[in-house]
């Protein structure tokens, strides 16, 4: 199984904000479309960052509930891991893993096409491994 596959299943909805926005709004953003991360796009929108409810909580731990009024494109991810629709499920599962983050945007060539959540791949894990437990019961019941 492949980011494709997640993707086919989940929709390429990606929801985004501008670097000038403040925290405030972002933070506004992330509880309206109950998610973790927000994607920061740039001129021609192009992926210029990504801003997730930590990086939200470190701003508001180092500067105070001034923090709400900074622009995100100054607390925002700027050299964000992406992926590829063709990756498979245990690539994402290592690398967010290793990297101790939740939320990574999926480009196709340059061109952002979704964003998959380490609930997206966990939940497609599961789906897997159900669908072989079920094939080995069928072959199981019939030999």
């Amino acid at each position: 199984m492949n980011v494709k596959t997640i993707l086919a299943a989940k929709g390429g909805d990606v929801i985004s904000i501008e670097p000038t926005a403040d925290l405030a709004a972002a933070a506004q953003l992330l509880s309206k479309h109950r998610i973790g991360a927000v994607v920061i796009l740039g001129a021609g929108n192009r992926l210029a960052g990504i801003l997730s409810e930590r990086d939200i909580v470190r701003a508001i731990a180092e500067q105070g509930a001034a923090a709400l009024n900074v622009p995100v494109g100054q607390v925002m991810t700027r050299n964000v891991v992406t992926c590829g629709e063709n990756d498979s499920i245990s690539e994402l599962m290592e690398r967010m893993t290793e990297r101790k983050f939740r939320h990574m945007p999926v480009l196709k060539g340059e061109r952002l096409i979704g964003v998959i959540s380490i609930g997206d791949v966990v939940k497609s894990r599961v789906q897997e491994i159900e669908s072989d437990a079920a094939a080995m019961r069928d072959y199981i019941q019939t030999a």
